[in-house]
């Protein structure tokens, strides 16, 4: 049984692309000692539908929803109204869709929530994707302002991209995907990170998925992982 601070595991989304919600189910069980968010992505929910937020959260996690949305205002803000009222806690909107898309995306987000009696969850502006080492440097500051004049309560960067951020938005959560061990496989990741390099740079939340899911023993990866962090060590 791993040893893990109750804070650090709420700071660990597991990302549970597959496209069959047993299997994502079997894995949430199995790795519930290691993380307290699971993410849902485009390929679970398409699969799966609404089905694959009640499932998973029945397994002890806070949903990260992970769709990306992108389209016209009004298309974004009945979207995440819907999806508001199944009780995400996170629900991911890209950044480049610009203020008026985003801030349709907050609102809907918070009324779908409140009209189901739930918590408003986190809308999380995608900034620069961490498979996209190409983008010009002036592209991270311009969608962070966006993010911050739409009112979102956080961002998705990559761990390079943390410190940077944080300095033009501290209050902003950032949300850090493609995360792998030092020396594992990077697979289709450009701009990949340590655990210890995202919370080093001051990451609030670190989406980890096959660095575990594709390893052949999933707890022992997820613990290696854990005892990379600072104060953490397997029992």
């Amino acid at each position: 049984m791993p040893d893990t601070k109750p804070d650090v595991r709420d700071r660990l989304a597991l990302a549970l692309d597959v496209d069959d919600v047993v299997q994502a189910a079997r894995l949430a069980r199995e790795l519930r000692d290691f993380f307290g968010i699971a993410k849902v992505g485009a390929e679970l929910y398409a699969a799966s539908g609404p089905d694959a937020v009640t499932t998973i959260a029945a397994c002890g996690y806070r949903i990260f929803l992970d769709l990306k949305l992108h389209d016209i205002p009004n298309q974004v803000g009945r979207t995440a109204r819907v999806l508001g009222a199944l009780g995400v806690s996170y629900l991911t909107m890209h950044a480049s869709g610009g203020v008026p898309m985003l801030r349709a995306g907050v609102e809907g987000l918070s009324e779908g929530a409140s009209r189901a009696g739930l918590d408003a969850p986190v809308a999380l502006a995608v900034t620069v994707l961490t498979s996209d080492d190409g983008a010009p440097a002036h592209v991270l500051g311009t969608r962070v302002a966006t993010a911050v004049e739409a009112r979102c309560g956080g961002i998705v960067c990559a761990a390079s991209d943390v410190r940077e951020a944080k300095q033009l938005a501290p209050s902003l959560l950032t949300v850090v995907p493609g995360i792998r061990l030092a020396g594992g496989e990077t697979h289709d990741q450009a701009r990949p990170g340590t655990p210890a390099e995202a919370f080093e740079a001051g990451a609030d939340v670190l989406v980890i998925g096959r660095a575990v899911t594709a390893a052949k023993d999933r707890s022992a990866a997820a613990a290696e992982l854990l005892a990379s962090l600072p104060g953490q060590r397997p029992r």
